[in-house]
């Protein structure tokens, strides 16, 4: 196959190649012929110029014999004004002379006349040759340039075509050898694919043998162990629990939580234009406030007040459809059971609509038998009218086909899975006709408002109300062509997720079977979770990396951590000796402050006769002395004095104590920061010491990958060297060309020059004559 295309394809080649090799040889022959032409008008343009030569020599040889003509009338001419003073004066004897002068002044001046007649007729000839030469030197000028053009027109075309010839010529050799290793490549691979194919047929045999053995196996082993097959049956396969979705479920969540914004503001504008309709009705066309109303409109009224009842239901039970739609569910009509929860309320809502619409209608033919009812507003309410109809009308029509869709969830027998498809499409389509219905209810009320709004009787609050009905009614439009433009978008994926079922089946036979493979689905899921362990937790690869980066170059290496626990220990035990020197002297402190109390209380019992001469002594002390404080402990008290100074000697005891306890715990906090920052700068120091050797082995990777580098750099520099003389001597190849081909030119042109100074000479030898 491959070598009968190359074959065509080298023919096409060679039929082009003739084509082009018989287009060279005719514009070779037209070169040929206005090669020979333009020779021709050569030698017509020589011819030319020697008659114009020999024209110049005859005129030359007139001009000569004008001038001696000249020459001789005006020697003439003065001998005749010599001969007239003569005559004068010689009257008489003059006459005979005069009569021979006439005669001959008469023969000279008809021997004059012919000759300016001559010398007229040879300038008109010489101006009607002149003429003609200029025309013919202008024609053969005109048409040199034309073949010269012609000429190099159809050398650049020779030369396009050799060029182009000389191209075919190399790219057939090149696709001729191309095609040469394509057809050796195409053997080889040839050979190949046979013994491949007789390889693979062997394995064929081989599995097939295989398959066979195996089939028998597993067709013994299923008559024997299988009873039955499930997915045979439609009715056992819906029990069976399908492939998880988890993006079907998401994106049907997405949508059904869209939907469920969009109804809500639906259920919002409902609310707000049955409960705008119900004041206007309070307002017009008789005020409430003023007069009473009509009956009818008493009625109308206190059904318009029911309006929440209808219409929150709506959000109600499309918000519990959204919460039925989670990520371990199975979304489709047949398991959708709260999309009939809705319909019903859907339903409620249109029996409402049903009831009110005939209080509507007469309610509008109130308006328009009142008596400042003009004929326009007649015709908008009467429009409104139909309105309300096709608005009822449309909703019907929306419940009609919903309810059929949530047939499939209660009575599998009502709808076909076939008419699925058509019955959302129709969905779509009363969607946008309730859309188109409320735009029409948007214009006409606008067009009411207005009219109403130049009524002399019209009051503030019912331009109020009537603004607020028509901003409901902009809301219901809006929100109704979103929800239009929203199911359009996605009725291809709803009707594509109809599928989404169990394996090589129809779908679910009913309910029931949708609920029971639920139900075996949330099984099947807490045994997967139940036999799922959960992994122990693993450090990424990335923080292990840097893990072992840290614990290369910072202070929490081994030896340096075991170096911090041999000092922290040591100064453990230290703390601990010290701890017990001083637990030590804190009880001898105790034993001598108990011994100096027992001292002080015998010498107190000892001198209690002078307790009267003490009292006074102390107060007398006490007043020169208020501020002097005992300095030494273990001095020996006065012999007089009172039971009162033992506690405060050991108040001050304790003050001393608590004042070194303090100082000690104080100094040995510094001693342990002093310890831990120089355990701190030791080990910095560590780290850096290793950071340097990290960083200096790296600065040898470096250095050798710098020069690696830098002969690379040295190849290419020298490999740019080689290239760029190769490229200078093709530079100057194409300069020595240019510099012939340039050479060429100027001759040519030099020619052309002489040929233009010579016809140059020529036109103005011409005009001179």
């Amino acid at each position: 196959m491959a070598s009968a295309e190359l074959q065509g394809k080298y023919q096409k080649l060679a039929q082009e190649y003739s084509k082009l090799r018989a287009q060279n040889q005719v514009l070779k022959k037209g070169v040929v012929d206005e090669q020979a032409n333009s020779a021709a008008l050569k030698e017509q343009l020589k011819m030319k110029d020697q008659s114009l030569r020999k024209l110049q020599q005859e005129m030359d040889s007139l001009t000569f014999r004008n001038l001696q003509l000249a020459k001789r009338v005006e020697l003439l001419q003065d001998e005749l004004a010599l001969s007239e003073p003569r005559g004068k004066k010689n009257k008489k004897s003059g006459e005979s002379s005069s009569q021979l002068s006439q005669e001959q002044k008469s023969v000279f001046d008809e021997d004059l006349q012919k000759k300016i007649e001559e010398n007229e007729r040879l300038h008109i000839q010489f101006f009607e040759a002149d003429e003609q030469h200029k025309h013919v030197e202008a024609e053969l000028r005109s048409r040199l340039s034309t073949l010269e053009m012609e000429a190099a027109q159809h050398q650049a075309v020779v030369d396009g075509l050799t060029r182009k010839y000389m191209e075919t010529i190399e790219k057939l050799q090149n696709d001729k050898a191309k095609l040469e290793v394509k057809s050796q490549t195409l053997e080889k691979e040839a050979k190949e694919c046979r013994l491949r194919t007789e390889e693979c047929q062997l394995q064929l045999k081989n599995l097939h043998e295989d398959l066979s053995s195996r089939l028998e196996e597993s067709l013994s082993i299923i008559n024997e162990k299988v009873p039955f097959n499930d997915t045979k049956y439609s009715q056992y396969n819906a029990l069976n629990v399908p492939v998880h979705n988890r993006r079907h479920q998401l994106k049907m969540r997405d949508i059904a939580g869209q939907a469920l914004a969009f109804v809500q503001d639906l259920v919002k504008a409902l609310l707000n234009f049955h409960t705008y309709t119900e004041q206007r009705i309070q307002i017009f066309p008789i005020d409430s406030a003023i007069d009473t109303i009509s009956p009818l409109n008493q009625k109308f009224s206190q059904y318009l007040h029911e309006n929440a009842s209808y219409v929150r239901p709506l959000e109600e039970g499309m918000l519990h459809l959204f919460e039925s739609i989670t990520e371990d569910t199975v979304t489709v009509l047949e398991t959708t059971v709260k999309l009939k929860t809705f319909s019903e309320h859907l339903t409620s809502y249109i029996c409402f609509l049903r009831k009110i619409l005939p209080y509507q209608l007469k309610s509008l033919e109130e308006e328009c038998e009142a008596s400042l009812c003009t004929s326009a507003l007649r015709a908008r309410n009467l429009e409104l009218s139909q309105d309300m109809k096709k608005m009822t009308a449309g909703f019907e029509k929306l419940q009609t086909y919903i309810a059929l869709l949530a047939l499939p969830s209660t009575q599998p027998d009502g709808l076909l899975r076939t008419n699925y498809s058509s019955v959302l499409t129709n969905v779509g389509a009363a969607l946008h006709g309730f859309h188109d219905v409320m735009k029409d209810i948007s214009k006409h009320y606008s067009q009411k408002a207005t009219i109403e709004l130049e009524l002399p009787t019209t009051t503030q609050k019912l331009i109020t109300t009537n603004d607020c009905i028509l901003s409901s009614v902009v809301a219901l439009t809006n929100g109704a062509g979103k929800i239009a433009s929203f199911f359009s978008n996605n009725v291809d994926y709803f009707i594509a997720s109809l599928s989404y079922g169990p394996k090589t089946g129809s779908g679910f036979i009913s309910p029931l079977s949708a609920e029971c493979m639920l139900q075996y689905k949330k099984k099947a899921a807490a045994y997967m979770k139940a036999l799922r362990k959960p992994l122990l937790e693993s450090v990424p690869y990335e923080e292990a990396l840097a893990n072992r980066r840290v614990l290369l170059s910072s202070t929490e290496s081994r030896e340096g951590l075991a170096q911090q626990v041999q000092q922290s220990l040591e100064k453990i035990s230290k703390l601990e000796q010290e701890k017990e020197h001083w637990m030590l002297e804190a009880q001898l402190a105790k034993i001598k402050l108990e011994k100096e109390n027992q001292r002080t209380a015998d010498k107190l019992k000892s001198t209690s006769s002078g307790q009267v001469a003490g009292v006074a002594q102390e107060k007398a002390a006490a007043v020169t002395a208020t501020g002097q404080e005992d300095a030494s402990a273990k001095a020996v008290p006065d012999p007089v004095h009172s039971t009162s100074e033992a506690p405060d000697v050991e108040s001050r005891e304790d003050l001393i104590r608590n004042h070194y306890m303090t100082r000690i715990v104080e100094l040995t906090s510094q001693l342990q920061l002093a310890d831990s920052k120089s355990v701190h700068f030791y080990a910095e120091c560590r780290a850096l010491s290793k950071r340097l050797a990290l960083a200096e082995k790296s600065k040898e990777v470096l250095t050798e990958e710098m020069k690696v580098a830098s002969q690379n750099i040295s190849r290419l520099q020298d490999e740019l060297t080689t290239t760029k003389r190769s490229y200078e001597d093709q530079l100057s190849m194409m300069s020595d060309h240019l510099c012939s081909m340039n050479e060429t030119l100027s001759k040519q042109r030099e020619e052309i020059d002489t040929l233009k100074m010579a016809s140059k000479g020529n036109s103005k030898k011409n005009k001179s004559r």
